[in-house]
């Protein structure tokens, strides 16, 4: 079986479970579901999934714990699903590390086309920029340093100036590759999007500044709290340290 048609439906409804995976099954993905945390826990130590659609209010464990959980240990994607639909919420969900977030109810159609979104958007490589040619030396290098971090562009890997590996979703991935590609230069909010989220994302406005707020705090280290990423105040963001293809000299 494909891994990219294999889904995980989350909810402690039996309707909601059955209604989905219905639909999701007669649009060629396999589905499987859960009725709570602890046996979504066991469903993933028993086999791998592309995507998890999670509810957020469960008996037990609450879906935000579970993802919170899933970012730790570098789980599958995740869309919430959530009877509480407003702003303050959706972010919190984005913040923790949601690729998506649907009120409920929702229309399956839409739960459809927005897993589609996230599956392309993991899947496809990101779009080389036209600024970024020129900024770092060697292009094919397979690491690169900045502030005594270490980003592993081959291995997608991050790591602390501790040694640490620091766990990044795929879109902060991206996020800080174009990052580096392009030190000292102020990017834009679309520009960023697009080599975050994918050309075209069908994410809200301010989606790009959600991922940073998450990529800032992962760069957070010691006492200093360097902010490694500045806003450019009706322009965008820049990545402010010095890149080099070498390590720092001892």
């Amino acid at each position: 079986m494909n891994l990219s048609t294999r889904l995980l439906i989350v909810d402690d409804d039996v309707g909601i479970r059955g209604l989905v995976s219905s639909f999701l099954e007669k649009h060629g993905f396999h589905v499987d579901t859960a009725a709570n945390v602890a046996e979504m826990n066991a469903m993933l130590a028993a086999q791998p999934y592309a995507l998890i659609v999670l509810d957020v209010m469960m008996p037990g464990e609450d879906g935000l714990s579970a993802l919170r959980n899933l970012q730790k240990s570098g789980g599958p994607p995740v869309i919430m699903l959530s009877a509480v639909g407003t702003d303050v919420d959706r972010i919190v969900g984005l913040e923790i590390g949601a690729e998506d977030y649907l009120a409920k109810p929702c229309n399956p159609r839409e739960l459809l086309a927005r897993i589609r979104t996230v599956l392309r958007r993991v899947a496809a490589p990101a779009v080389a920029s036209p600024v970024a040619a020129a900024a770092v030396p060697d292009e094919a290098a397979e690491a690169v340093y900045f502030e005594g971090w270490r980003l592993d562009l081959a291995a997608r890997m991050l790591f602390d100036p501790d040694g640490a590996v620091v766990t990044l979703s795929d879109g902060e991935f991206r996020l800080l590759r174009t990052f580096v590609q392009s030190p000292r230069r102020v990017l834009s909010r679309n520009h960023l999007l697009d080599q975050a989220l994918g050309a075209g994302s069908e994410s809200y406005d301010r989606a790009i500044d959600v991922q940073i707020s998450r990529l800032r705090r992962k760069l957070s280290f010691g006492e200093a709290r360097a902010n490694l990423i500045r806003t450019v105040r009706n322009e965008g963001y820049m990545f402010t340290p010095a890149v080099t293809r070498q390590p720092p000299s001892s």
